[in-house]
Parts: structure tokens; sequence; C-alpha cells
């Protein structure tokens, strides 16, 4: 596989092994975002996507490899709040929005340098903040939902709220985890289209089980992880046709 120059990449991740035990959870895992691109990845349970998404937010060190952010910052030698802060945004699978307040609430408290409950909430919000809530809620498309509690929104839309809460805080990387579990199939296609939507003013990496989904959002390459490392990379119709791919997943 040709390996690009770190410059051309936003996410450049290079012979990036992880151990547990003597387990390998990564092995020689060798990853390339290129700027604005939406990647899915896929791969059977234990294949190494939810430890890559740790070692690229810092919640675990790489034994070996190299990490490295829009070309120049090692993100080997930072911790998890200064690597959201440098723009690097993760959604897990369960949202952790605050039910009791509304869904204006939950991206007010998102907004950079806003991030003290007491202090958002009882400040006042500057017009181009408002701004940026009202954008930010047509984004999502929970506009008619500002002034609902956050627990009274469905499981769908919890979620975008999440990713919303992610955009308030404007980082040029978004890793989603698993976004459309337990989605109703109008859910999964709205999600579909948000994801999408984002792709070009951010890099967007979205590991996913569904395939039916990674096929209406897999604009260029897909990557199929397994034992810790990269199995097959390209456009769906390619992974789909891989035999590897069938074989180890695929197939199962």
């Amino acid at each position: 596989m040709h390996t690009p120059d770190r410059e051309d990449t936003i996410l450049y991740l290079n012979g990036v092994s992880v151990s547990f035990d003597g387990f390998k959870a990564l092995n020689n895992l060798s990853l390339y975002i290129e700027p604005g691109e939406l990647r899915a990845i896929i791969g059977p349970n234990g294949a190494g996507k939810s430890t890559m998404m740790d070692v690229i937010t810092g919640k675990t060190r790489p034994d070996e490899g190299e990490v490295f952010f829009s070309d120049h910052t090692d993100l080997t030698k930072y911790n998890e709040a200064e690597i959201a802060n440098l723009g690097i945004g993760r959604k897990f699978q369960k949202p952790s929005c605050i039910e009791s307040l509304t869904v204006f609430e939950n991206l007010e408290l998102s907004l950079s340098g806003t991030r003290k409950v007491f202090h958002a909430l009882f400040h006042r919000l500057s017009h181009k903040q408002l701004e940026r809530i009202d954008e930010l809620l047509d984004i999502i498309g929970l506009s008619a939902e500002s002034q609902t509690k956050a627990g009274l929104l469905s499981h769908g839309q919890k979620q975008w709220l999440e990713i919303g809460m992610l955009l308030a805080q404007d980082p040029q990387v978004l890793l989603i985890d698993e976004p459309v579990a337990g989605m109703t199939p109008q859910e999964v296609e709205r999600t579909s289209t948000l994801l999408t939507s984002l792709a070009g003013k951010h890099s967007v990496i979205v590991v996913e089980h569904d395939m039916a989904f990674v096929r209406s959002i897999a604009q260029s390459k897909v990557t199929v992880l397994h034992q810790g490392s990269v199995l097959a990379e390209g456009t769906m119709e390619n992974i789909q046709n891989d035999p590897k791919v069938i074989e180890v997943y695929l197939g199962e």
C-alpha cells in the first residue's frame, strides 16, 4: 500500500502496535486520513477498532509506531483533554448529553470556552454564539426540539445532539463509534445524510457494523481491520468482492 507523506494527511498512523497482557490489540497498524475525508472503518469484533480510536484520542499509548495529527503534532505526547483541545472529537456509542437540560442548553455547554456548567448557563450568550447554536440545530435537524429536554428525545435524536455537541467544539477530526446501532430505518437514513454533509469541512471517521449504512456513507474509501491491522482498503465495491474480506468478515 502506498504510504502518503505526512503533510498530505490530517491523521497519520504508521506501524502502530498495542499489546494488552500479551494480546496484540493493534499489530503494525497503518492508517492515513486526508483532510475533509469521510472514512468508514469496519471489521469483526476484536479487530482493533476501539483500540485504534483510543490511541488517536490519547486514552491508550501505543507500544510502538507513529501517530501524527495535521502532519506535525505527535499525538503520543498529549493526554486526552489536550488532544480534544487540538481538534479531535470522539463520539462514543452511548450518548453523553445531560438529559435534564434542553437541546439548546446542551449545545450551549459544548461551545468552545464554555465548559463549566454554572458559568455556561448563567452568562449571556453573544450574538455570534446564538447564531452558532442556531446553525448547529439546523445541521443536526433539531431546531424544532431546541427547548426539549434531552431525556425526552428519541435514541436517534440523542445521537444527533451528541454530534452537534462535538461540532460545537469545531473539531478538525470527528471519530464516531457505531452511530446507527438501535436506530429506526428513518433515523439511519437521516444519520447517513448528516455525516455525509459534514465531510469536506471536517474529516469524519466512522466505525460501524451495519453494512447497509456503511454502503450509504462510503464515498471513496473503506478500511477493513482484522487482528489489529489493515486487511483491505478501497472502494465499497472492491471491499465487498475481496476474498479475504468475505472470508473473515462478510461471511460471518
